[in-house]
Order: C-alpha cells, then structure tokens, then sequence
C-alpha cells in the first residue's frame, strides 16, 4: 500500500503479490509504479496543492499470521509560487555578458598599445 495518513487519509496504492493494482482516482494518470521482486518504485507526476501529505508505504506479510512493515513516510508539501517571466531576466544576462565581452576587449587593446 501506498496510503496518505494526515491531511486526507486515503489509499493511493494497492498492489498485491499477483501484481494486481487499484490507484485511487485522484492519482489517475498522475501515478507510476514499477515493481522488481520485492521492492516498488512509485512515481507521481503533475502534484498539486491539495496532494500534501505524508505518504507512507506499508507492506502487509502473509505469513502464518498477518503481520504489517511501515516505512517512515515522506513528506509531499506542495505550495503555490507566482511564476516571474524569464524573458526579462534573460535580457540581463545577455547584457552582462555583452559588457564583459566588450571590456575584455578593451583590455586587449590596451594591453597591444602599450606593447607596441
């Protein structure tokens, strides 16, 4: 399993011993999982802020009683940013390295002038 536990406890992920899944519907086409032997890599793409949460993966053993292995957790915090336009920034940039260019070759003929 794949559960969120704090903020909306819910079921994010079952996969069984057969390799039969269920995803939750909140996570449908946003969820990727790969499983090798017993380890599963889960990948979710497109987060958004109400995906905050702590995400634990919890293993249950079928052994001659049911017993279940919790992992830490790790915590998703998902938070708006405003988005800056980067044009205007790349301007500044290309600016700066204009004007080095341009001392740099002042430099040089300088250096030359004083040689000759």
């Amino acid at each position: 399993f794949l559960l969120k536990t704090h903020v909306r406890p819910e079921r994010v992920l079952y996969v069984s011993s057969q390799n039969a899944s269920t995803i939750s519907p909140v996570f449908a086409n946003r969820l990727e999982y790969s499983k090798k032997e017993k380890k599963i890599v889960v990948t979710l793409h497109n987060l958004q802020k109400n995906d905050s949460d702590l995400y634990v993966c919890t293993g249950i053993l079928k052994n001659s009683s049911f017993s279940s292995v919790n992992g830490s957790g790790t915590m998703i915090l998902i938070r708006e940013v405003e988005q800056t336009d980067c044009s205007n920034s790349s301007w500044g940039i290309y600016g700066l390295i204009v004007v080095v260019a341009l001392l740099f070759s002042v430099l040089t003929c300088c250096t030359f002038y004083r040689v000759n």
